[in-house]
Formats: C-alpha cells, sequence, structure tokens
C-alpha cells in the first residue's frame, strides 16, 4: 500500500464524482480510472442515497484505484464509511465534511493526524478560521460560478481566497468550475479546483482534465507541504 500522499496532491484538480453523471459501477469506475490516468490530485466520492451496499461497494473499489495511482480519496461527509475505508486503505483514504455533518474536530480525532480531512466554509473566513483551528487540512470556498451540481448554492465572491490566505492552508474553489473559469480561480488564490461537470459530464474525461490542466500551466500557484494542512 502507498504510504502518505505526497504534498503535491493539495494543489490541482480535485474531481468530484456525481451519481447522476456516472449511475452504474462501471461508468464510475471507467471515467474515475480515466481521470486518475489523466492528472488529478484528488477523488472525491459523492453519492447521497441511502443504499449502503452500493456505497461500499463503489467506494472500495475507488480506493483501490486511488492506491493504486497514489491519489487520495476523500470521502463526501460520512464517517463511518471513511472509518470503514481507511482500515482496508490505510491513509489513501479521507474526509470531507460540510457544515451540517460531523463536527472536524471529531472526524479529525477518530481518522487521526495524518487523514486529509477538508471543511466546506462557504464564503465565511469566520467557519474557515474555525475549520482551520479544528485541524482540516484544506478549506473548501463556493460557489463562485454557476453550478449545475448545486444551483441553489448561495453565491461566493472570489476575493474570499484572498481574505483566508493568512490561514496557510490549500483553498479548494468550488462550483462551476471549468476550462474558463479554473484559470479565474487559480489566479484569485485557489490551489485546488474542484470539477465535477467539466470532467465527469465531458463524453473523453481523460481528455477533459488533460485540458483543464493545460489551462492551468503558467497560472501561479502554491505547493503545500501536507504536514501544515492538518
Amino acid at each position: 500500500m502507498s504510504t502518505r500522499p505526497p504534498a503535491s496532491t493539495l494543489n490541482g484538480l480535485y474531481a468530484i464524482t456525481d451519481s447522476q453523471l456516472l449511475p452504474d459501477d462501471r461508468r464510475l469506475l471507467v471515467a474515475c480510472e480515466a481521470a486518475l490516468e489523466a492528472g488529478i490530485a484528488l477523488l472525491q466520492y459523492r453519492d447521497k442515497s441511502a443504499d449502503e451496499g452500493r456505497r461500499w461497494r463503489q467506494s472500495d473499489a475507488l480506493a483501490a484505484l486511488c492506491e493504486r495511482h497514489a491519489v487520495p480519496l476523500i470521502v463526501n461527509d460520512d464517517l463511518e464509511l471513511a472509518l470503514r475505508l481507511q482500515q482496508r486503505w490505510g491513509e489513501v483514504v479521507g474526509l470531507h465534511v460540510g457544515q451540517e455533518d460531523v463536527p472536524l474536530s471529531t472526524a479529525r480525532r477518530r481518522l487521526g493526524d495524518r487523514a486529509i480531512v477538508g471543511a466546506t466554509c462557504h464564503d465565511s473566513p469566520i467557519l474557515a478560521r474555525q475549520a482551520a483551528e479544528a485541524g482540516a487540512s484544506y478549506l473548501a470556498f463556493g460557489r463562485f460560478f454557476a453550478s449545475r451540481t448545486k444551483p441553489e448554492a448561495a453565491p461566493a465572491s472570489l476575493s474570499i481566497l484572498g481574505e483566508v490566505a493568512h490561514l496557510g492552508l490549500p483553498r479548494v474553489a468550488i462550483g462551476g468550475i471549468d476550462a474558463r473559469t479554473a484559470v479565474e480561480a487559480r489566479q484569485a488564490g485557489a490551489e485546488i479546483l474542484a470539477v465535477v461537470h467539466a470532467i465527469f459530464g465531458m463524453p473523453d474525461v481523460a481528455r477533459a482534465v488533460r485540458e483543464l490542466n493545460a489551462g492551468l500551466t503558467g497560472t501561479s500557484s502554491t505547493e503545500f507541504d501536507i504536514d501544515r494542512c492538518q
């Protein structure tokens, strides 16, 4: 098994799965493997269904892919699933929590100091500071642009990325990130670009990832050592 993910994994594209775009096991695994091979930094498994068998089966298969590619698998919102996967796959598995989910401090305590645990902070420097103090590995903000995944989400200003720079944690931009908006978010300070439709909604996932990465070449960025992100 791989050990802790390298520092560079907290900088780049963060692909987030969508159960409507990837409705069955085969499509999910084929698309995620293509994204991993093309060069994503993080993969998030997001499935809000109540089908625990499906969620375990799919996330376990994705953890195997992520372990092979040395890319962290981040489980959305489900601490118990993350813990079960962590017991099987080790430090390749992390967790992302929203404001209505298990407290970040609890997730950090149960997953351990070395796991990646990210937090949704919307457009709030206060939530960002609280997450940093609770042990967050990264801080996620948005939506910054029109989003097909969460069209009802409240809009956020890109200026928040600069406001929280002093916290010293990688900043994730989410919401409507595509080849055009990714560059704008990157230049505003986002180290990590969370993408759903512009990767998994495309007919050629690998090509979409390569084009997004190519569009970011030459934009300003800062690499973070993972030890600083916990």
